[in-house]
């Protein structure tokens, strides 16, 4: 098959999307099918002199005014269409005459456009914007879902019938391992994390859903609750927020957290390799890629006792209550004895993960949507 990704904006830096696609075009590749990945260019918004809000209208004419040229053009080549992330089904209206699916991993900027969370208001552009992503995926012909809390979000929102909506849960987006422990401590000397020191590791962006906060607030009743001198936060992914470095310093936490800022898949394993555990209490997610990333490198999982993270864990995680820091951090030091059971969990759960399934799957879909001759709007 001739098989074409659309891929993100690569200023907008979404990295999870990003890994989305080039995993899918990585084993696409493997599995003998031809694949181009096209994607909005930065041609305006990746001038360096505009003012960051000029810079966003800016990127708006790379989406929806220059990339459709291109766009219109690739899709001669394909059989087949594959919108990565929903938030770009602005484009299915150029789709409408090729087979195409769209992979859906989280509603949420649709569901603050609507009002949803109240406390976490959408400014009108914002509103504009997604409505537009939704009416977009109204007119795909096949929507994929990460997880069935997603599906269920679907089919709640959208016009699309169930027979248009598929669940295929994610795989891997890298081949995480068990890392040996002298590679291992070589590469956390690096990060700067102090030898011999037990840690519990987060990784997560500062959307708000992610509950950062939260995680500093359950490390640290554990700091008070468990006593130990070298016991520490490592907290992965953006930089973190005012208000995160306020609570650090109010707390008197600035040298027992830990912030490592784009780390790459080689330190990251490493770093689930050696942790303790991973914390990860979001209040909400799509999927939760770092679950089964830490189960693959024999990292015990705590996380949110909310869908999808208390389906993707399994049995092999202990699910604490995400807004409760005390009964969470008493929950994880009740746990604390468990923790090579959990470990041996986790890999019989991340069986269920596999990337290869879930490529064969979608292949599925695709070669059904190539040969079905249904108008694609019957919808």
């Amino acid at each position: 098959m001739k098989i074409l990704l659309i891929g993100n904006y690569k200023a907008d830096a979404i990295q999870s999307m990003d890994r989305f696609a080039a995993m899918l075009e990585n084993y696409l590749i493997q599995f003998n099918h031809q694949v181009r990945v096209v994607r909005p260019e930065p041609f305006l918004g990746g001038i360096i002199a505009a003012p960051v809000k000029s810079r966003k209208w800016l990127g708006y004419v790379d989406k929806f005014i220059l990339f459709p040229f291109r766009l219109r053009q690739a899709i001669s080549w394909a059989d087949i269409v594959h919108i990565c992330d929903q938030g770009n089904a602005i484009y299915t209206k150029y789709l409408q005459n090729i087979p195409h699916v769209v992979t859906c991993h989280d509603l949420f900027p649709i569901r603050a456009g609507l009002g949803e969370f109240p406390e976490h208001k959408t400014g009108w552009t914002g509103k504009q914007l997604q409505q537009m992503i939704l009416k977009g995926l109204n007119q795909a012909q096949k929507v994929i879902c990460v997880s069935e809390q997603t599906s269920s979000d679907v089919l709640r929102l959208s016009s699309l019938s169930e027979k248009a909506i598929s669940v295929i849960p994610s795989g891997l987006n890298y081949p995480y391992t068990p890392m040996k422990a002298k590679t291992a401590q070589q590469r956390l000397g690096d990060l700067g994390i102090p030898r011999d020191s037990e840690f519990i590791l987060h990784v997560g962006a500062n959307h708000w859903y992610k509950n950062r906060l939260g995680v500093l607030s359950i490390f640290y009743e554990l700091r008070l609750k468990l006593q130990k001198p070298n016991f520490y936060l490592v907290m992965v992914g953006k930089p973190m927020t005012k208000e995160m470095h306020q609570f650090i310093k109010k707390y008197d936490l600035s040298k027992k957290v830990i912030e490592l800022v784009e780390v790459d898949n080689e330190n990251l394993r490493a770093l689930y390799s050696s942790a303790t555990a991973l914390l990860f209490p979001s209040l909400y997610e799509g999927f939760g890629w770092p679950i089964i990333e830490a189960q693959a490198c024999g990292c015990p999982v705590f996380t949110s006792n909310r869908p999808p993270m208390n389906i993707v864990g399994g049995d092999a995680a202990i699910y604490i209550e995400p807004n409760n820091p005390q009964s969470s951090a008493e929950k994880i030091i009740d746990n604390l004895c468990n923790l090579g059971e959990m470990k041996s969990k986790g890999f019989i759960n991340l069986q269920k993960y596999s990337t290869e399934i879930m490529i064969n799957r979608y292949i599925s879909i695709y070669e059904k949507l190539i040969d079905d001759k249904t108008p694609i709007n019957a919808n």
